[in-house]
């Protein structure tokens, strides 16, 4: 597999890996806030965000039918629905592409939820490479709290509840987001991730992200002719929204 540079590419693309509760949702936030303010063409994508698909989905987490099988299988048609509409043409257009999570995230989940990794990695076969993986490892217990931060509760799905691993759900969380743990640490020097200290504060990472992206990218390539002026700050309900991690399932 190559990346978008050794593909020759005129864009880039910037993907952020970690746990649910992790932060990387919001550190690419304030990434493509930077990327915008000093000028450059940037583009967002989240996982499992496709409309193609999205309905389904949502479907079929409420009445708790998807198989493991079938999760892997809505997300990767989601996954492709999203990189031939939306990713593949804006990195044709010179466009930094920012994406919150990418492939890795299916290699990680339905691993661990039993699909044979040839098989999930084959389905995945059409993707190249990010030019940059940010991975953001954060401990179990400061991920749980953070989710915890905004909501009551931990979602079915999100907890691994459909695996059986223990019928009180916080328990279960830590057990199925050990294992995914374990998934990404085994990927991260196969695809030469940049492991962030996700128990840092925000700044000290929103400064390794910066620095790392100007050493790799010459961003004077990607200026829009006329600037755009700096976004707001956080929106309302950002927080939030960003804890429920609604998109990653």
């Amino acid at each position: 597999m190559k990346t978008f540079a050794e593909l020759n590419f005129p864009g880039r693309l910037i993907a952020v890996e970690g746990l649910d509760g992790s932060g990387k949702s919001t550190q690419i936030y304030l990434l493509k806030r930077w990327l915008e303010a000093i000028g450059v063409r940037v583009y967002f994508s989240e996982w499992n965000s496709s409309e193609l698909v999205k309905s389904a989905t949502s479907k079929g987490k409420k009445r708790e039918l998807l198989t493991p099988t079938t999760f892997s299988l809505i997300h990767a048609t989601d996954f492709a629905d999203r990189y031939e509409r939306h990713l593949l043409p804006l990195l044709r257009a010179g466009y930094i592409v920012l994406c919150d999570r990418y492939i890795f995230t299916a290699f990680g989940r339905d691993v661990v939820r039993g699909c044979p990794p040839a098989w999930v990695r084959g389905i995945y076969n059409f993707a190249a490479l990010p030019d940059i993986t940010f991975f953001f490892k954060a401990d179990l217990e400061v991920s749980l709290a953070r989710i915890l931060d905004g909501r009551p509760k931990l979602k079915f799905f999100e907890a691994g509840m459909d695996l059986r691993l223990s019928s009180d759900p916080y328990e279960s969380f830590r057990i199925f987001q050990g294992r995914i743990l374990e998934q990404y640490l085994g990927m991260s020097e196969e695809f030469n991730f940049v492991v962030i200290d996700a128990n840092s504060r925000v700044e000290v990472q929103q400064e390794r992200l910066r620095r790392v992206v100007e050493e790799r990218i010459d961003l004077s390539r990607f200026q829009r002719r006329t600037p755009l002026p700096l976004p707001p700050s956080v929106p309302r309900g950002f927080k939030k929204m960003e804890l429920d991690d609604e998109p990653v399932e």
